[in-house]
């Protein structure tokens, strides 16, 4: 696919504290508008590390998402669902550490999405490994929507039981999609 239809492609980033649904969403929009959608690079890389990740993992969590995103974007013409983007990898970097690699903070000033979908934690919580916070995903929520607004990108904030999740996530997406910019 050459330049000129990559650029055509509309990319939604989804995006939330853990276990709020972002996944579910990703599978479940693609399947909608029948596209592709971007994996968590993060989930498969830490189930392959052999030891506790550390905050330099973060930036190649990111170095890997970014890689995958934009793969993934070789195979759609118009529509990329991603089921996370840097923003999650700052937040959480942040949140854990204090402080994100400045090459994170560049990539994700850099990186253009024509929509994000800020997931509300009203999903119950399920329990996994990598997931770190369960008492601390509506901290996290007003943090994500405090750093969302601080991007000034155009966002949806996605809640309520899966059909009110999708309708919300479907109207945001129809109207970039109509979009000819």
């Amino acid at each position: 696919m050459d330049t000129i239809s990559r650029s055509k492609v509309k990319r939604v980033a989804i995006v939330g504290p853990e276990c709020s649904g972002k996944t579910t969403l990703a599978e479940a929009l693609a399947r909608h508008y029948q596209t592709v959608w971007v994996p968590e690079y993060a989930r498969d890389y830490l189930e392959r590390l052999s030891r506790p990740y550390t905050q330099d993992d973060l930036l190649v969590i990111a170095h890997g998402q970014i890689q995958l995103e934009d793969e993934y974007a070789q195979r759609t013409a118009n529509l990329l669902i991603c089921d996370t983007n840097l923003l999650v990898i700052k937040i959480w970097s942040e949140f854990k550490y204090g402080t994100c690699h400045p090459e994170i903070l560049h990539h994700l000033h850099n990186r253009h999405y024509d929509l994000h979908l800020l997931t509300h934690p009203d999903v119950p919580w399920q329990y996994d490994p990598q997931r770190e916070h369960p008492d601390k995903r509506d901290l996290l929520f007003s943090i994500y929507k405090s750093e969302i607004n601080k991007l000034n990108v155009r966002y949806e904030e996605i809640f309520g039981p899966t059909e009110e999740r999708m309708k919300r996530a479907t109207l945001a997406i129809d109207s970039i999609l109509l979009c000819k910019h």
